[in-house]
């Protein structure tokens, strides 16, 4: 079989979802997916965009303004008719899911060259727009339960994870995504668009919009819960609506190496799993074991690890039972800061943390062998993905 390889991986800067205030709130997602994609061929100017077998695309909500997105920005923005596109969904894990179908083409010889992405509006196309439950449905679980914010606060309760903990996580998933901008570690993977400001003006936006500079324990805990009276989460310690696209140019390693082409993570596998969409939020927890005993190794032998925090109760709960770690500020998790602080676009994230995976791969740990991405989503489904160090085969 093939070696998938990692040729670059890029982003636009996650923004709020807002009419108002939210720097792309002029913008429609494809036209945001069509920059990103012409970002990743300047940047790679050695491949073509009809060198490309096909284009997964990740998306949550495909309908509106989103429907079969993969394909109508494909095709708005210019690119060849030739190449085939498929959009795909997963909730969160959607973007993650487009990764490995393109890895596993590349791995079967369907194809040396893919683009895999993730894409999600919540501004033009918000949380279950035209979501129309099966009433079936109810026979098995109760409809109140299924919400994410209720799903984070059972999980919350199961697994005991107190509020103290969860708004210390969000104050260090700030900073660490503060310091990363401030020193432009960004920089390397987001590709600059144009936006505005909320008075108007016209800007290159190419920092992540809801990073706190300044943020304060304090305030926190001061802030009332969100999804119920007597809840523990609030808006600090749930990621926020946010808009947003990232992908990947994926190769298989002998194409790149007859182009010469750079490149340091090849993809070493992932894992689906399932689990209650009441408690959705622990799925990565099964995902990364069985990715793990799959694989052969154990929670000690990764080096590094992108959990995206959808909330903090979950991402706490899975790092727990992992045995990765307790409490933040974390020595090998999200240490760029996670979605407390970058945002979470449901369909863009899977995509994003791998982008950011190796990113950091890339520059701050260039000796790690191996990094895992991994994320929950709605309904009970969650993905994780390994990756490992080319010079480390």
């Amino acid at each position: 079989m093939q070696t998938c390889v990692i040729i670059d991986g890029v982003r636009s800067a996650n923004v709020r979802a807002h009419y108002e205030k939210g720097w792309f709130r002029g913008l429609r997602p494809d036209e945001i997916l069509t920059k990103v994609y012409e970002g990743l061929f300047t940047r790679n100017p050695n491949v073509m965009p009809a060198d490309v077998e096909a284009v997964f695309c990740g998306c949550a909500n495909i309908t509106g303004m989103q429907n079969d997105i993969g394909r109508l920005a494909w095709l708005a923005g210019g690119f060849p008719e030739t190449v085939a596109t498929n959009t795909i969904t997963m909730q969160c894990p959607s973007g993650m899911a487009a990764i490995e179908h393109a890895a596993r083409a590349i791995m079967c010889g369907e194809g040396d060259t893919f683009i895999a992405a993730g894409v999600e509006d919540m501004q033009n196309v918000p949380m279950a727009m035209n979501m129309d439950f099966p009433p079936r449905l109810g026979q098995r679980y109760n409809f109140m339960e299924i919400p994410m914010g209720a799903t984070a606060e059972k999980v919350a309760e199961q697994w005991r994870i107190n509020r103290s903990d969860m708004e210390n996580m969000a104050y260090w998933s700030h900073i660490k995504a503060y310091d990363a901008t401030q020193t432009g570690k960004f920089k390397k993977e987001i590709i600059p668009i144009e936006g505005e400001r909320e008075d108007g003006t016209k800007f290159m936006v190419d920092t992540d919009q809801w990073i706190r500079g300044t943020i304060s324990l304090e305030q926190m805990a001061g802030m009332q819960p969100c999804f119920r009276p007597d809840g523990v989460l609030t808006a600090a310690t749930s990621s926020p609506l946010s808009v947003g696209a990232a992908a990947l140019l994926l190769m298989s390693r002998d194409k790149a190496d007859r182009l010469n082409l750079d490149y340091h993570l090849q993809y070493e596998g992932g894992a689906m799993a399932g689990c209650d969409p009441t408690v959705m939020g622990i799925g990565p927890l099964y995902a990364a074991r069985r990715l793990l005993e799959r694989k052969g190794l154990k929670t000690g032998d990764i080096d590094l690890w992108e959990l995206n925090e959808a909330f903090a109760s979950q991402a706490l709960a899975c790092l727990r039972e992992l045995g990765i770690a307790e409490n933040a500020p974390f020595a090998n998790v999200n240490v760029w800061g996670g979605a407390l602080a970058l945002g979470h676009p449901l369909g863009e994230s899977g995509a994003r943390i791998v982008v950011t995976l190796n990113s950091i791969m890339k520059t701050d740990h260039p000796d790690a062998t191996y990094g895992i991405a991994m994320l929950c989503g709605g309904f009970g489904n969650a993905n994780a993905t390994l990756w490992l160090n080319t010079k480390k085969v």
